[in-house]
């Protein structure tokens, strides 16, 4: 890490970080709450391989400030929280640790919920909902929204069209070659979206079997993962893990346009956000385009309970979204990564004076 944790904390106003041990069941992880202006920390719940310590505390900080300015600018009614497990989710994980783990989330008495992100699924949420009800993201059976990855996806590529619209002036992706970066739950179903629309995508995952899938099921090419920031695109996706815009990635991109569900895509925010403008590369603001998936997943707790159609409908409104963070970063002169934040700090500060003056 650059500072220490609490300086990092302070310069971004974070609420909260919790670190989980127990060591019956080899759990290990980090619980970290950003904000709860809006109403309780939300946010998924990673299992990952991480380096070190340092690594996961890290990931789970910049994780959460994502989400404050995700629900945010999405409209909803939530902060910003993310939890990490540090483990092999193919080797480490248990019935035994998740529900240590839910156990961990029970004891902050609703300040934090949670639901399924990289490494854990709905299976899991459903063992960690057997020891608190403090979660998001459940099974269809459990009262929940059930598999919110084709949302996540529908609001990633609706984002990629409006940027679509801004380099070329028309949001139709036909014939737009792709470079797509993740074949994961999101990235497949943002896979076939592409396709429907005609776009030409080559495709990448470090998980070979999913790429076997991909070429085998839609014919796609596919390249090596060193490779995919190569190709000669129009639209480079990334759909994997974040940090991945960066000074050595950003010379070696051809694409004009970078937009896909992937969070946290830079690994400097003001430094990388504006190396893509100087290079006049168009890209959608990560937690406002693959905003999709909270959206739906928290449909259910708006008045009437989860309707999908009205949720669909707010998946789609990502696109003016957008395009609203355009015209104000047009407006102003600023970044579109900018732009993003203050459309969302509006908004937390609007609601936050209507609470002053009640």
């Amino acid at each position: 890490m650059d500072a220490p944790v609490l300086d990092y904390m302070r310069r971004y106003k974070f609420k909260k970080l919790v670190l989980c041990n127990d060591s019956d069941v080899g759990l290990r992880a980090v619980i970290a709450i950003h904000s709860t202006a809006l109403g309780p920390a939300t946010g998924g719940t990673r299992m990952w391989t991480y380096a070190s310590e340092d690594e996961a505390i890290m990931d789970a900080l910049r994780l959460a400030r994502g989400m404050t300015y995700k629900y945010a600018a999405a409209g909803l009614n939530m902060g910003g929280g993310k939890a990490v497990i540090i483990g092999d989710p193919k080797r480490d994980k248990s019935e035994a640790l998740l529900r240590a783990f839910g156990r961990m989330i029970d004891q902050l008495g609703g300040e934090f919920q949670t639901g399924e992100d990289v490494g854990t699924t709905l299976d899991d949420m459903e063992v960690i909902y057997s020891e608190t009800d403090h979660l998001v993201t459940l099974p269809v059976h459990c009262g929940g929204a059930g598999d919110i990855s084709p949302a996540t996806a529908l609001g990633s590529v609706e984002a990629t069209r409006a940027c679509a619209e801004r380099v070329w002036q028309t949001s139709d992706l036909k014939g737009r070659r792709v470079a797509l970066q993740g074949l994961g739950a999101v990235g497949w179903s943002a896979l076939g979206m592409l396709l429907e629309q005609g776009a030409e995508v080559v495709v990448c995952d470090t998980d070979e079997e999913k790429v076997a899938r991909a070429v085998g099921s839609y014919g796609v090419r596919a390249v090596p993962p060193a490779e995919i920031y190569d190709q000669d695109v129009e639209i480079f996706a990334p759909y994997a893990l974040g940090g991945i815009i960066n000074p050595q990635t950003i010379p070696r991109l051809r694409a004009k346009i970078v937009a896909g569900s992937a969070n946290n895509i830079f690994a400097d925010e003001d430094r990388d956000a504006a190396a893509l403008d100087s290079r006049g590369i168009v890209y959608a603001v990560d937690y406002v385009a693959n905003s999709g998936g909270t959206i739906l997943d928290t449909d259910r707790l708006r008045k009437g309970g989860l309707q999908r159609d009205r949720a669909m409908a707010n998946v789609r409104r990502i696109f003016t979204r957008t395009q609203e963070v355009f015209q104000i970063a047009d407006r102003e002169g600023i970044s579109a990564y900018l732009a993003a934040n203050r459309m969302a700090e509006a908004r937390i500060d609007a609601l936050n004076h209507v609470r002053l003056l009640g």
